[in-house]
């Protein structure tokens, strides 16, 4: 990979092309003057100059000025990366993290059928505020989601069986993010129905901004059962509609279904579920809580994916 730089970076008051800039200057709502400053996910765009060159080599077009295609940074050196949502790049003293792939341009760039640019470009949000010119150095940092399974049971953290449950889950998950095709790890845990124990390891998945936490066993009602106690409390908020429709579509049929007391929610940059510890009730809980997983993570992060 050839050397990741800043070539050129632009601004407009108005929607369209961008005009040179001999820097720009970032804050939280974007770069200050340009028109798609703003609250909001989409407030800086890039793309790649070797995306560029091969727009004008598949439709001849004529040569075109930095800016045109309202880039509001053109880059050199990033033609071999594959970015993903919430990736970031360390622009000189700034950070931008990455909302969306595939930049849209102008009716006017579409020559002869060939519209190559939606699947180059991205756009991207404020992280940490700078200034940006040509000739900064770009460093690419990969987003990678992390997950964490805790299997909690007095038995299995003992070795008197085998867990069965939280493997189930780590295999539902990790189909799921494949599908995504998504950079992730999936890390585990067994331990015993200790609240102690549990309330140190959601603390710590929670510092270490842990994208999902699943846990599995401990919601009954019994003496030892503590996963919904310990985790309920300390939920920022709870998302009561998906444990509640799996108890109900689940439990018209297998009333004991309707005992789990499993909530969802999330815990600062974390989406945590509780499951109950049979492996039929994870594949259940998992298939329907997986159906809007992708969603709520964009939703956690303040990206409109519609």
């Amino acid at each position: 990979m050839s050397k990741q730089k800043v070539l050129s970076v632009g601004m407009s008051s108005e929607r369209g092309p961008k005009k040179p800039a001999s820097e720009l200057k970032l804050n939280e709502n974007g770069i200050i003057g340009d028109v798609h400053a703003g609250h909001w996910n989409r407030q800086v765009s890039i793309i790649d100059i070797s995306h560029i060159n091969k727009f004008k080599e598949l439709t001849s077009a004529r040569d075109t000025e930095f800016g045109e295609f309202a880039e509001n940074i053109t880059t050199e050196g990033l033609e071999e990366i594959q970015f993903q949502t919430f990736d970031q790049l360390k622009i000189g003293d700034s950070i931008l993290e990455v909302t969306q792939v595939g930049k849209p341009f102008h009716d006017k760039f579409r020559e002869l059928g060939n519209y190559v640019m939606p699947r180059v470009g991205v756009f991207c949000r404020v992280i940490k505020n700078g200034t940006i010119k040509a000739g900064d150095q770009i460093e690419y940092i990969a987003k990678v989601h992390k997950a964490l399974v805790i299997t909690l049971s007095d038995r299995a953290s003992v070795g008197e069986y085998e867990d069965r449950s939280g493997p189930k889950v780590i295999e539902l998950l990790d189909s799921y993010l494949k599908k995504l095709n998504i950079r992730y790890q999936i890390d585990k845990e067994i331990i015993p129905d200790n609240a102690e124990k549990l309330t140190n390891i959601i603390a710590n998945a929670k510092n270490q901004k842990v994208d999902i936490i699943i846990t599995t066993g401990g919601t009954g009602i019994g003496p030892r059962d503590i996963s919904v106690d310990v985790i309920q409390p300390i939920l920022d908020k709870e998302i009561p509609g998906i444990m509640e429709m799996i108890r109900m579509k689940y439990g018209a049929e297998k009333p004991n279904a309707l005992l789990s007391r499993g909530v969802a929610g999330v815990l600062g940059q974390s989406l945590v579920y509780t499951l109950p510890g049979s492996v039929k009730a994870v594949q259940e809980y998992m298939t329907e809580i997986l159906k809007t997983m992708q969603h709520l993570i964009f939703m956690l992060h303040g990206i409109d994916a519609h």
